[in-house]
């Protein structure tokens, strides 16, 4: 037997296609929120609650309500389709794990970058990590309660965005809000392959 090979039984219908995506933002931005409520199986965490250690290093303003962290990921996964799935990694918020989100990249084929418009700047490093490296991102302003509503335009300008990067309104506890911008990532992962392999 070939164990570099699966076997598949002839007629079986074809394995769907698995695509990588990242879900990044500031710390409290609602990442882990947006995985655990679009994910079709038990969203895999990491979370740790927040202690005593973290004060002076963790930024609670804004968020003072905050429990918990991310410290490595949160995973988990949808099926847009039945010849296409999504595998979501969330990444870590604060500055100090920030040393897994080169393994967490690896392979994915874009990003969703998740703004609070409470604390808006703790957008920037991750918008920077993403066009450094050319990864498609698009920015999801997640609808806090009580947060200040801006204009999308504000929000691009704002973040000192590409007129090409899409700015969409969700609510990271809603499957079919997050849903939708997951699908907005992915027509726009599409089209800057599409305008690359033009350009090359």
């Amino acid at each position: 037997m070939d164990y570099g090979h699966s076997e598949r039984p002839a007629g079986a219908p074809p394995l769907p296609t698995a695509i990588k995506i990242l879900i990044a933002g500031g710390f409290g931005a609602g990442k882990t929120t947006l995985v655990g409520a679009v994910s079709e199986t038990k969203p895999l965490r990491t979370e740790e609650v927040l202690t005593e250690t973290g004060i002076g290093v963790d930024d609670l303003s804004g968020v003072e309500g905050k429990a918990t962290t991310t410290v490595a990921m949160d995973f988990g996964r949808i099926t847009i389709s039945p010849d296409l799935v999504l595998y979501l990694f969330g990444t870590p918020g604060q500055d100090r794990f920030w040393f897994v989100w080169d393994e967490l990249a690896l392979g994915a084929i874009g990003a969703v970058v998740l703004a609070d418009t409470r604390r808006l700047a703790d957008c920037f490093p991750s918008i920077d990590y993403f066009e450094e490296r050319g990864t498609p991102f698009v920015v999801a302003v997640n609808c806090f309660e009580g947060a200040r509503r801006y204009r999308l335009d504000e929000v691009q300008a704002a973040l000192n965005l590409d007129p090409g990067v899409p700015v969409v309104l969700c609510d990271a506890r809603q499957r079919q809000s997050s849903r939708d911008v997951l699908i907005t990532l992915l027509e726009h992962a599409m089209k800057s392959r599409e305008a690359r392999g033009h350009a090359g």
